[in-house]
């Protein structure tokens, strides 16, 4: 039955596009509605733990993901004035023993567009940039999405994955009420030939200070620095991720860091730097409404405090094309997505929540592996889209 649906998707982000790849491989048809004007290089760096990695292994092929993405020989918590390392964090070879999967780290365009590819092999026309949506109706035949550009599409399901502040969740669910965390948050990109390459020892670190943090990681095949920084403030306007900061407002903010912090901030081209506000929103209690159901950030929007936001969008778009491929039509489908799905999303933006609160109520001073709570300590790595029952 699956294979005679047409599925709209609305986002094409990591999400969507995962979404619509698994989709395809199973015989759907997908067409993919995206805001943007054009597919680009948009973003920073991402983190996929080894739960998103089986799709992507599965999805594009791990000599695909290993092109695009890199799994950090060495990683480490640092003392954030000092620099002196307060937690190893190595994976390298132990996540692929452990889990099945590598650690990855990448830039967000560099697997969006390994994702985009792949679907565009499948069926070259099945994205279409600058439609941003505006409205759905559903009726017993089908469901229809029109644009704010004038075009509309019918199809038997809609998928909104249109991010944090989700035109489709709105759509299903009315407006919401959204209070700011107290977090703002910086992201940088250094091309590493501006660094002296001793700076970037280990592969990956974070530098643990009062109420503030700095983490770093290597993306491009190494040419690259990606950074995000956090800090507590007592009130912030603007959501957007793409506020551009002055390099002095941040060099300001951590100037009692490390060297090598003071070092990366002062190599930031003024172009690539990025500030936002971190919002707030209570989770759902339901996702689904007749042929239309959310997914990724626009299902459980989540802070970035367990590098699991990208991760989550990728295990719904596999597990929803599996819930649908085992199901006997397409409403046992979405129940059973959900059935697979909320719990784990309304966890993971809950626990992201609380591992804010300790993250910065820390004392750096007396830091060790007893206070180093992570995404694998809470037992998320050991999850498989794959083979988990939907």
């Amino acid at each position: 039955m699956v294979k005679q649906l047409h599925v709209i998707v609305v986002g094409a982000g990591l999400g969507g596009l995962t979404a619509t790849l698994a989709l395809q491989r199973a015989g759907v048809r997908v067409s993919v509605y995206e805001q943007a004007a054009a597919l680009g290089e948009a973003g920073a760096g991402v983190t996929i733990t080894p739960n998103g990695v089986h799709v992507l292994n599965h999805l594009l092929g791990a000599d695909v993901v290993g092109r695009v993405a890199r799994t950090p020989a060495a990683g480490a918590i640092k003392h954030y004035r000092t620099g002196a390392i307060l937690v190893e964090t190595n994976r390298g070879n132990r996540m692929q023993e452990q889990y099945g999967a590598a650690y990855c780290q990448a830039h967000r365009a560099d697997l969006h567009g390994a994702l985009a590819d792949a679907v565009r092999a499948m069926d070259p026309g099945c994205i279409h940039p600058g439609c941003s949506f505006g409205a759905l109706t559903e009726n017993g035949d089908g469901i229809t999405a029109t644009f704010r550009n004038g075009v509309s599409a019918t199809g038997d399901l809609l998928i909104g994955c249109d991010g944090i502040r989700s035109a489709v969740r709105r759509a299903l669910w009315g407006d919401e009420q959204v209070s700011f965390t107290g977090y703002i948050a910086w992201r940088g990109l250094v091309p590493m030939d501006r660094l002296d390459p001793g700076v970037i020892v280990p592969d990956s670190a974070s530098f643990a200070g009062p109420a503030r943090t700095f983490a770093r990681y290597k993306v491009r095949g190494g040419t690259l620095v990606n950074y995000a920084a956090f800090s507590k403030r007592d009130e912030w306007a603007e959501e957007s991720w793409s506020v551009h900061s002055e390099i002095a407002e941040l060099q300001r903010e951590f100037s009692d860091f490390a060297p090598e912090v003071q070092a990366i901030i002062a190599a930031t081209p003024p172009e690539r730097c990025f500030k936002w506000g971190l919002f707030d929103r209570e989770p759902l209690g339901q996702w689904t409404r007749g042929r239309a159901t959310l997914l990724g950030d626009a299902a459980h929007p989540m802070t970035p405090f367990l590098a699991q936001g990208a991760v989550m969008a990728i295990e719904d778009g596999m597990v929803l094309a599996r819930a649908l491929e085992a199901a006997a039509d397409w409403r046992e489908g979405l129940a059973r997505y959900e059935a697979a799905r909320r719990e784990r999303g309304t966890f993971v933006m809950r626990e992201s929540h609380v591992n804010a609160r300790r993250m910065y109520s820390r004392d750096p001073d007396n830091y060790g592996s007893s206070s180093h709570k992570t995404a694998e300590s809470l037992g998320l790595y050991a999850y498989n889209p794959l083979t988990v029952p939907v």
